[in-house]
């Protein structure tokens, strides 16, 4: 059972934000507050959880809307005092248009820090000794820039950094943070992607090992092991050399 009672989660309403709502429904949570951009898939999964017994609030607002973002955690905190909060939601670049590109930055990058700040803003404020916690979803293809998707591999790039060292900074405060490296995870992303996806996993499956994780405090969450050993050891090889290697891999189409 999970210890934290009052979760908010972006990017609920398809893949590993949807699994881990549901993840949260059935393990002990109290109150769930979603976000997502689709109001169809979003009820849906509200719905799911609330069958479950589950008090939701659910909201389509995106990411990128400061003031809408920081109004809603704001609203979900006076409604129950947030324990934790997941900036899971992202987006893939597709082509690299200049359109693509600003919109994979804005999301993955500043839609994260709308989810986050308000959040630490909160719980620095509240300043007693309830559960406090903040989990980033990043991804495996954080750890070196990617040339068959070099927006999405930069953000994510970002936000694992800036969420590793918010994890230091934030120690001090009992806030606990918690950055996620998955590998191919079934999503709405991964359903559009053609190129191979090894260590496929499906979304739940994944949920389960965020959000176990996320409870023992491991700061970061990258797996399938053997992806993450590979893509940290080609993080590490001379230019050259992972130049090479990326070069003969298979690009998206």
């Amino acid at each position: 059972m999970t210890q934290f009672k009052n979760v908010l989660i972006t990017g609920a309403s398809s893949g590993i934000g949807e699994a881990l709502a549901l993840f949260y429904a059935d393990n002990g949570a109290e109150n769930l507050f979603l976000i997502g951009r689709n109001q169809e898939r979003l009820e849906n999964v509200a719905e799911k959880c609330r069958y479950r017994g589950i008090k939701v609030v659910s909201k389509v607002v995106d990411v990128t809307d400061k003031e809408n973002m920081e109004t809603f955690i704001k609203e979900a905190d006076k409604i129950a005092p947030l324990n934790l909060v997941y900036a899971n939601a992202g987006v893939s670049t597709g082509a690299e248009t200049c359109e693509h590109i600003y919109n994979t930055f804005n999301t993955n990058i500043f839609g994260v820090l709308n989810t986050i700040t308000p959040a630490i803003d909160i719980f620095e404020k509240r300043g007693d000794a309830s559960k406090k916690a903040i989990a980033i979803t990043a991804s495996i293809a954080g750890y070196h820039g990617l040339p068959a998707c070099p927006s999405y591999s930069a953000t994510k790039a970002c936000v694992k950094a800036y969420g590793e060292a918010l994890r230091e900074r934030l120690k001090k405060e009992k806030i606990q943070v918690s950055v996620i490296c998955p590998g191919f995870v079934r999503s709405r992303i991964t359903d559009k992607n053609t190129c191979p996806m090894p260590f496929f996993m499906e979304a739940n499956k994944a949920a389960k090992i965020i959000a176990r994780r996320v409870e023992k405090n491991r700061g970061l969450i990258a797996f399938p092991w053997p992806m993450r050993l590979s893509v940290y050891l080609l993080s590490i090889l001379p230019n050259c050399i992972s130049g090479f290697i990326y070069g003969k891999l298979p690009h998206k189409v």
